[in-house]
């Protein structure tokens, strides 16, 4: 049956999904019977990543080639999703850039962070526009912001200036969203992955499995579950 066809599919899209955090969460996301929409910037290793995952999991995980930082990929995006499906159930926010240990904010290059807000701040806002209609036609609308806790006031300190404001303010965007989406059911929650080993987080940190099942849990809440809030592993971190 094509897929558009099939109402009971949960339709769930991933941005930054061709390796990393991204990758692993459209895995998760497969394995528990999603259709997955792995997405990133370059089609050839977003299609591959895509491929190796539907083998993988034996569920579909289709490629789709989206720069969150580009109107018309965007907005190519929102017309490819609901001319297949008519409705987005899961959006999770993932891609992100510049983890600049090598700043501090008093001597700081403003182009990098000018950069890093275009794809962490500005990003996941663009997505929330443009896909605030397909999330609204889903019976179980779901949106997870993929932060850290290096954009949490209460434990803010110096350094990494470009990558904590732009987090910061994507949980101030979250905070916003859930407000204004809650009378259309949709559960909107920032997460914390923790420091992984990824490219972007470097040696040394937890697996890849178990930070991208903190984004999963957000993602697979039940209907009376938290908006608005700000987790790790399913419990509470302070904004």
């Amino acid at each position: 049956m094509p897929p558009s066809l099939d109402p009971t599919a949960t339709i769930s899209l991933v941005t930054g999904a061709n390796r990393g955090i991204g990758r692993e969460v459209c895995r998760q996301l497969a394995a528990l019977g999603h259709t997955v929409l792995l997405t990133g910037r370059s089609f050839e290793p977003t299609e591959w990543a895509a491929e190796e995952l539907t083998r993988e999991t034996g569920r579909e995980v289709r490629p789709l080639r989206l720069d969150v930082t580009d109107e018309a990929s965007v907005a190519a995006a929102v017309g490819q999703v609901a001319h297949l499906y008519g409705r987005l159930d899961v959006l999770v926010n993932n891609a992100g850039i510049a983890y600049d240990t090598w700043q501090r904010a008093v001597t700081a290059d403003l182009a990098v962070v000018r950069e890093a807000a275009e794809t962490n701040l500005y990003g996941p806002w663009r997505m929330a526009i443009a896909f605030a209609p397909l999330l609204r036609a889903s019976a179980h609308p779901r949106l997870v912001n993929v932060s850290s806790e290096a954009g949490s006031l209460a434990s803010m300190g110096g350094g990494t200036p470009a990558y904590s404001a732009s987090k910061a303010g994507l949980n101030a965007l979250t905070r916003m969203l859930a407000d204004e989406m809650r009378g259309d059911g949709v559960l909107v929650n920032a997460v914390c992955p923790g420091w992984v080993a990824t490219a972007m987080g470097g040696p040394g940190g937890r697996p890849v499995e178990e930070g991208a099942a903190s984004v999963v849990q957000a993602a697979t809440l039940p209907d009376d579950g938290p908006t608005g809030g700000f987790f790790r592993d399913g419990s509470p971190l302070p904004w």
